[in-house]
């Protein structure tokens, strides 16, 4: 590797001459795709049926529990020591992130949030994967193929 002229302070701050180092090319993603994404979950927000509509005061509310239910989560498990106390913990927490999907089940509160699809924190192929899982289950959700979304925001 020769660094550019202007990266070669930093390249003698990180890297050691004579060292072998694992070099990963990292694809950047479309900012257009991205931006698509966006209008087409707003797109399909706007055309949810009226019993889900009441569930999602935001499309960003919408994008978030789809990428939950996709799998494109965290979650979080907290024991508690009766079911009452589940409850209570369930209703503290949830007040601390509008966007968490809070569960309990027995003495378990489940909390689950969304993964970041921020640039930084998804590459490409990530976010592709769960651009279209995102984009299927608003098509199931709306009744309509996820392309016509698509179509539809642009």
């Amino acid at each position: 590797m020769v660094p550019l002229p202007s990266f070669a302070k930093r390249c003698d701050a990180e890297f050691v001459v004579g060292v072998v180092y694992n070099l990963e090319a990292i694809e950047e993603r479309s900012a257009a795709s991205h931006r698509h994404y966006f209008a087409s979950v707003n797109e399909a927000w706007q055309n949810l049926p009226e019993g889900l509509a009441d569930q999602f005061p935001t499309s960003e509310h919408l994008r978030r529990w789809c990428l939950i239910r996709a799998g494109y989560r965290q979650s979080r498990d907290v024991v508690a020591s009766s079911k009452s106390e589940a409850q209570r913990i369930a209703a503290f927490v949830k007040p601390m992130d509008s966007y968490a999907v809070v569960t309990t089940r027995e003495c378990v509160v489940t909390v689950w949030t969304a993964e970041s699809q921020s640039m930084k924190a998804m590459g490409k192929q990530r976010f592709q994967e769960s651009k279209d899982a995102v984009l299927s289950l608003l098509g199931l959700m709306i009744g309509t193929d996820p392309v016509e979304i698509g179509r539809a925001a642009a």
